[in-house]
């Protein structure tokens, strides 16, 4: 017992603890991850990752390289997930139409079919977020609360894409886009991936129920419009406030020319 004790007390305990916890927490997570990969990759067919390779070569090889394993013209996309891919490419932005500050939302170029192919090849280079499923965008189960997920944007999101989620400017260039007509598998997808200058809100930053409810409070946004008329970019009052300010001065200042004019 007296030598056990001394053990015990032995300085490096402590570090032979450290190190052993540290061990089995990397074992759980190396084991989690790869069920959840083995998961994943289930989901697609050696038929779809083949015919997206093929897709990938003739498309976007030129700028992410074979294998993509990234150019100069292109980052590597090993690891960025089939959620990015189906991101990009279904929104319209890749291919690039042109080079910039960032990519341009515009038709997409492939059909769904040859995007979830192209997903599955970038998929199956390395593990990453995965195109979500309907159980994670359904928004009208119960628990879903709108009013949650506004607060939860003006938080996170409102900084870059405005308190209504009308886009705005940023520097260089770029700009946070409008969310207005943004499909909920898109906006998933954009908070899971980070695309361009957005920032990756994981599950650990906000939950998939806290993305539900973000969602949820989107499609309010979109159902709503602007009942009050024309929103000038929905700035806010300030800015607003003083479009009106000004326009009324103006109107003014017309009005008193136009009566001195009158007068004389």
């Amino acid at each position: 017992m007296k030598a056990l004790s001394q053990r015990r007390r032995h300085p490096l305990a402590a570090i032979a603890l450290l190190l052993m916890g540290l061990l089995v927490t990397g074992g759980i997570y190396a084991v989690a991850s790869t069920a959840n990969e083995a998961q994943a990759q289930t989901a697609v067919s050696a038929s779809d990752v083949e015919e997206g390779e093929k897709l990938f070569v003739a498309n976007c090889a030129t700028c992410h390289g074979m294998g993509a394993s990234g150019t100069e013209d292109g980052p590597s996309l090993v690891g960025v997930g089939a959620a990015s891919v189906d991101f990009q490419v279904g929104t319209g932005r890749m291919p690039l139409q042109m080079q910039g500050p960032q990519a341009q939302v515009k038709p997409p170029q492939f059909t769904d079919e040859q995007t979830r192919q192209m997903a599955a090849y970038v998929a199956s280079l390395g593990a990453g977020p995965a195109i979500p499923g309907e159980e994670v965008l359904d928004t009208t189960g119960e628990g879903v609360d709108p009013a949650n997920g506004g607060e939860l944007f003006r938080v996170n999101c409102a900084m870059c894409h405005n308190a209504a989620a009308a886009g705005g400017a940023l520097t260089r260039g770029k700009f946070a886009p409008g969310l207005e007509g943004v499909s909920a598998k898109h906006t998933y997808e954009a908070m899971v991936t980070g695309p361009q200058n957005m920032p990756v809100f994981n599950d650990a930053n906000i939950t998939p129920e806290e993305k539900q409810d973000i969602i949820a409070f989107l499609e309010v946004i979109d159902e709503q419009g602007s009942p009050g008329g024309a929103d000038l970019g929905a700035l806010g009052p300030v800015s607003e406030g003083l479009f009106i300010w000004v326009a009324g001065l103006g109107v003014i200042i017309a009005f008193t020319v136009w009566l001195t004019s009158r007068s004389s």
